[in-house]
């Protein structure tokens, strides 16, 4: 099993890293974009559980280390390991 998390700010919050991306596609010639958020995409591979307990483990790091509550939201989806 494998959880692919990913980790955005709230709306509302300030995305300095999200303008700079912004500004730099405008620099490059890019048009038509109204805004950019930046993210973070995680993935942590688990071994020996089944999509429930990995599910559970999942919401736990996210609640726990993760994701902070005040800034961010997240999300995430339970996959099969394809290695």
């Amino acid at each position: 099993m494998k959880a692919k998390i990913h980790v955005t700010l709230k709306n509302g919050i300030l995305d300095p890293q999200g303008k700079t991306i912004h500004h730099g596609l405008e620099m490059l010639g890019f048009t038509g974009i109204r805004e950019v958020r930046a993210g973070k995409l995680l993935e942590i591979f688990f071994e020996g559980m089944n999509r429930e307990q990995a599910q559970q483990a999942t919401e736990n790091a996210c609640k726990k280390l993760l994701a902070n509550p005040v800034i961010d939201d997240y999300d995430f989806v339970i996959v099969d390991d394809e290695k």
